[in-house]
Parts: structure tokens; sequence; C-alpha cells
């Protein structure tokens, strides 16, 4: 079981959030050991801003938020320091960094190895999520649960989970199949997990997924193919 003083570290891909990547790092709770914001070729201040607030700032120029992702873990591999719990969070504010401390609670007081924080209608704001996301979120959680008798209601990017279980997920997809893989990496290995209800709002900025029609279509690809990939495989 995790401790009260587990290390926690944050792993924050960003492209060109300038204008909302200082108020998530600094809204961040202070449990938290390090704060990681990987500038995924940013071409605006995203990372002198990152800095200004207090974060460690790394650079991927490989677009894609699985790259900076793995980006963010090969640097935590590299440090002499012990990390218990990682946690996944958007650079771009919708979701509410404050509430971290419940997400990783299950971990540290439950010793659930994987937890999801979900973007429950009754808490998100109006317009923060498009028809597109809602769909594709049901139409993935609805096969995941017909597949794998998952209890999964959403693909939600700020999660947390046990540093070694990450590891042990060999994670691999360098784009938009990252949240997928992760849950049904995490379902085949038979992890404890959990769903937090969390509050989300509409993000600063335009969404490069769900904003763009070829973002929604080529995310839609890649969660199906890592569906029908895992569903069928023996």
């Amino acid at each position: 079981m995790q401790t009260a003083s587990s290390l926690i570290r944050v792993i924050i891909p960003a492209y060109n959030e300038a204008d909302s990547i200082a108020q998530v790092v600094k809204d961040i709770p202070e449990l938290v050991a390090e704060v990681i914001v990987v500038s995924n070729n940013s071409s605006d201040d995203t990372i002198i801003n990152a800095q200004n607030a207090g974060a460690t700032v790394l650079t991927e120029n490989r677009r894609g938020y699985g790259y900076a992702c793995l980006k963010g873990m090969d640097y935590v591999a590299q440090l002499n320091e012990q990390t218990d719990i990682i946690v996944f969070l958007d650079g771009d504010y919708s979701d509410y960094p404050e509430q971290l401390t419940e997400l990783v609670a299950p971990i540290m007081n439950k010793d659930i190895d994987f937890v999801v924080g979900a973007r429950v209608k009754s808490l998100r704001e109006k317009g923060s999520m498009t028809g597109p996301q809602i769909f594709g979120n049901w139409l993935a959680t609805s096969l995941m649960s017909l597949l794998f008798k998952s209890r999964f209601t959403d693909l939600g990017p700020f999660r947390a989970i046990k540093y070694e279980k990450l590891l042990a997920l060999n994670m691999e997809d360098k784009t938009y199949g990252w949240t997928v893989e992760m849950q049904l990496k995490a379902l085949k290995k038979k992890y404890t997990y959990l769903e937090i209800p969390l509050k989300y709002r509409n993000r600063i900025g335009v969404s490069k997924v769900s904003g763009t029609v070829k973002g929604a279509i080529f995310a839609g690809i890649k969660i199906l193919t890592w569906i029908i990939k895992y569903g069928f495989k023996k």
C-alpha cells in the first residue's frame, strides 16, 4: 500500500498551451514531488511559461500525445529518486488540477493500482466535450464492457497509476491511442482500478484533437484499432 509520503510525479503533455500551462502547474497540490511538462513541438511560450511556474520542462519534437508521455516516462526512469505514483494530466486547464488529491487517494489509501478521472455529465461544464467526444467515449467504453466486462465509462486523460504497474504495461502508442491502450492493458493484466467522478470545464484554446475533423477521425480510428486488437487477442 502506498503511504502519505508516496512520491508522486505528474506528466503533462503540452502542445502550444502557453495561455493555460502556468495555471495548470500552479494549481497542482503540494504533495506532488515534481511536475514534468513535455512540450510537444510547441511554437509558442509553453516552455518558458511552464518553467516560470516551477515545472521541469522537457522537449519532444515528434508530434503525438503518446510520444510526449513516453518522453516524460523516460525522464522519470533516469532519476535516482524513487517514484511511486505517476499522474497524467492535460495542459489545457479543462481538468481541475487541485482534484489530484482525490484521484490518488484510492492508490494511497486502498492500494488500488489505477484510477481514471471520469468526466461525468453532472460535473461537466456545458460545451466542454464535443458530440464526437461523447459518442466516442460511449462507443469505446461500451465495447470494452462487452469484450472485457470492464466498468470504465470514460477515457479521461486525468489519471493516476502506480509507477511499477505503469512500467509493466510496456506502453507503446505514440499518438491518439495512449489512453485506451493503458486501460486495455490494465484490464488484460487484471489490475485493480476505479473511476473517480471529477469536474471538467471548457479548455483554454482550441483542442488539437476534438477541435478538428481530422483529429477526431484519427483519434476514433486509433481507439477502435486498439480495442479490436485486444478484443480478439488470445
